[in-house]
């Protein structure tokens, strides 16, 4: 059940080894997080959104939020997400299955900052079934990321 596409872009990248099929679906951070056996907040979570006129892949922590003035300081926008019933047409996966790999190059991928306090993040790996574990410079060399972003909250170290 591992999406041909998403293997052979991580293949490409040395990490077609690294997707792991589960039995249970991981269609939801909650969902993913049992079945991989890691926090919520480890889970890599890829959204889309409308940007221009055009979709935009942000990665971002499981327990992160979009956080409106900080999208539209990065991307000149109020944030709009690609409507469920189009994702699969714009994006090429189907909601629950959505990740970075194998996307169109035209779709420009940015990863958020809420990620790099963990060793390793999980993303989905193109279906509902199959996850990648990557650490955060894995996940930004396998996804051709076009860089880094701070467009999340709820997800800060209240300590500091």
């Amino acid at each position: 059940m591992v999406d041909e596409k998403v293997y052979n872009a991580l293949k490409v990248k040395g990490f077609g080894d690294r997707i792991t099929e589960h039995k249970e679906t991981i269609d939801t951070v909650e969902h993913a997080a049992q079945q991989i056996g890691c926090s919520e907040a480890e889970i890599a979570k890829t959204l889309s959104f409308i940007v221009d006129e055009k979709p935009v892949v942000v990665v971002m922590a499981g327990d992160g939020r979009v956080n409106s003035s900080k999208f539209k300081a990065q991307f000149h926008t109020k944030p709009s997400m690609v409507p469920r019933d189009r994702v699969e047409e714009l994006i090429g996966f189907l909601p629950g299955g959505v990740c970075p790999f194998g996307v169109d190059k035209s779709i420009p991928v940015w990863l958020d900052v809420s990620m790099k306090r963990f060793d390793y993040v999980h993303p989905a790996a193109g279906n509902e079934f199959t996850s990648v574990t990557l650490s955060p410079e894995e996940l930004q060399t396998a996804s051709d990321a076009i860089g880094w972003c701070d467009v999340c909250k709820g997800w800060e170290d209240e300590s500091k």
